[in-house]
């Protein structure tokens, strides 16, 4: 009988243990994350600044400024925890009409940064970075070239130069804003085979092969998708299933869905639905970024303008139905992050030089102001590191 009740225990531990590692709220239960805020610098901001944040209670303290860096507006950092990286809106880099991208170091103890180098973005105006699965490679989009490139990280972290740049060609319906590519962020696939470059200016999502093992972007077989013309699609986000896959399309203010096939690489779109409540009629609304929590439940995009996020809960199927627009609490929310536990989001808003804490309801998806803020000059990108 004792044999059988030790059995069963060391099978129930090792059932939790095994749970803990799947589910995210159990892993980092207690614990405490650094926050890293990129942003436009000028009189109310240096570069990029560093927060810590509870995922028990959502308080979020200012530490202070991680390292100064002109406009390192978004931000990736490495699979390994030791590195960062930020997109630098610059207008010349090495006497180039280029960006930059920078590698730091983060110092364990203390989540501040140290400068390893710089390489060009080989475009202008980079706006979006990522760093690939295995950490060899940081990919970046640039908005002002309308061109995406790849650049190979060493077991340092620092960075070489762009292995592949890749010029995206064409336009779409709106004269003002679609006279030309613009790309406007990049993402890797879940197995890590091929990259999504959205492209505001054409309305299309260019698709390219990975090859992390030299770091080369290659043209994908189809090269893109559609999205719906003139909406111009800006940040996109897999679903945790590896089956779904979502846009948000800044100058419409809308959200398209996609059923993905992993083996073709090909996205098909289902729907699109609009980020705005049902009569909204201001002009001025534009939407920044899509993110899908790691339950697979909810899709949330946000609303700068109605300075808002928008919740939407996901189907089976992948489809959306609106549950609602939750204001942050301030303006121009740009870019926002679900904490690795998924009960929280933070979110920036560029217009009130302010951060936001939100609740997440983990049966409706519904957004729950919590009060707890902190103050950053034009804060842009919110990435998570564990402590």
């Amino acid at each position: 009988m004792l044999v059988n009740l030790q059995s069963w225990l060391r099978g129930a531990c090792l059932a939790v243990a095994a749970f803990a590692l799947l589910t995210p709220a159990l892993a980092c239960a207690g614990e405490k994350m650094w926050t890293y805020f990129g942003t436009y610098t000028g009189p109310a901001s240096k570069g990029i600044y560093l927060g810590e944040f509870d995922v028990d209670t959502g308080d979020l303290k200012l530490v202070g400024l991680a390292a100064e860096l002109d406009n390192p507006t978004f931000l990736a950092i490495h699979p390994s925890g030791k590195y960062l990286y930020a997109a630098g809106e610059i207008g010349n880099f090495n006497g180039k009409k280029a960006g930059a991208v920078s590698a730091f170091v983060i110092d364990p103890k203390t989540g501040k940064l140290t400068l390893l180098n710089q390489q060009s973005s080989e475009g202008q105006g980079p706006c979006h970075v990522v760093v690939d699965k295995t950490g060899k490679c940081a990919l970046v989009a640039n908005y002002g070239g309308g061109s995406v490139a790849s650049l190979p990280i060493g077991e340092d972290g620092k960075l070489a130069e762009a292995a592949s740049a890749i010029q995206h060609e064409g336009s779409s319906v709106d004269p003002r804003r679609q006279e030309k590519p613009h790309a406007h962020s990049i993402n890797v696939s879940p197995d890590n085979r091929l990259a999504f470059a959205a492209d505001l200016g054409i309305d299309k999502i260019m698709i390219y092969k990975l090859d992390p093992a030299t770091a080369k972007l290659t043209p994908h077989d189809p090269p893109f998708a559609t999205t719906p013309p003139g909406g111009g699609p800006r940040h996109f986000a897999f679903h945790p299933s590896g089956k779904f896959a979502y846009v948000c399309n800044e100058m419409k203010s809308s959200i398209t869905s996609f059923a993905y096939d992993a083996d073709k690489g090909t996205l098909t779109q289902q729907e699109t639905l609009s980020t705005l409540p049902a009569g909204y009629d201001k002009p001025g609304n534009s939407t920044a970024e899509v993110q899908v929590h790691p339950s697979g439940k909810f899709v949330y995009v946000s609303n700068r303008g109605h300075d808002s996020i928008a919740i939407f809960a996901i189907a089976e199927d992948g489809k959306l139905t609106s549950v609602g627009q939750q204001p942050i609490g301030g303006k121009t929310p740009r870019n926002f992050c679900i904490d690795p536990t998924g009960k929280f989001i933070i979110a920036c808003g560029q217009g009130s030089g302010s951060v936001h804490v939100l609740k997440i309801n983990q049966e409706t998806g519904e957004l729950q102001p919590t009060g707890a803020q902190i103050e950053v000059g034009n804060p842009v990108c919110v990435k998570f590191l564990k402590k």
